[in-house]
């Protein structure tokens, strides 16, 4: 089980790196947050499970550093505080979590990146709606199809696999090349 799970992982990743388009949207994504950052904007990220833990990990990255001391980039996972989670979840639905927060804190040039392995997550989707409405760029991280998804965001990178985890795994190479991209662009070293 364990070659078959790695085997199956690389043929994700092979996929991706043959289909030239995905490849071209990647880039297209990381140059968009660029020009937000640049032009004093930020970015925020949310998920569900595992796609929380990929939004908090990227957050991470764009904030603190990735491969080298540079100063910080506003990056924000909107999941990470949970009073106002479960008391948005309680007095509205689960399903208001993230455009709740969006409307008070999204600005127009700002970027969301919305993860969803399914793009079919109610939250997800209402956050993307609501960021749309503030006139942010929207990017969506997803499976195979894109789900609902698909139609509503600007930039879609949709892994194409089916299998939650093998997508996971392409998400967050996918995020650590956008914020290589990101810091290497945003703060050229000279070597």
């Amino acid at each position: 089980m364990i070659t078959k799970r790695i085997q199956q992982s690389i043929e994700v990743k092979t996929k991706i790196l043959k289909d030239s388009a995905l490849l071209k949207t990647i880039e297209t994504a990381a140059n968009r947050i660029i020009d937000a950052y640049r032009s004093g904007g930020k970015v925020l990220l949310c998920g569900n499970g595992g796609s929380a833990a990929d939004a908090q990990h990227l957050a991470a990255e764009l904030s603190g550093r990735y491969y080298f001391d540079r100063p910080p980039l506003y990056a924000e996972a909107l999941q990470v505080n949970t009073s106002y989670i479960t008391a948005v979840a309680n007095d509205y639905s689960y399903d208001e979590i993230f455009a709740r927060y969006i409307e008070g804190a999204g600005r127009k040039g700002d970027i969301l990146i919305g993860i969803t392995t399914s793009g079919n997550s109610a939250n997800i989707v209402k956050a993307v709606e609501a960021a749309k409405a503030k006139g942010m760029h929207t990017i969506g991280m997803t499976g195979n199809t894109g789900g609902k998804l698909k139609k509503s965001v600007d930039i879609l990178i949709n892994v194409p696999s089916d299998d939650t985890p093998r997508i996971q795994e392409a998400h967050i190479m996918i995020g650590h090349i956008i914020c290589e991209i990101v810091e290497k662009t945003l703060f050229p070293k000279n070597d």
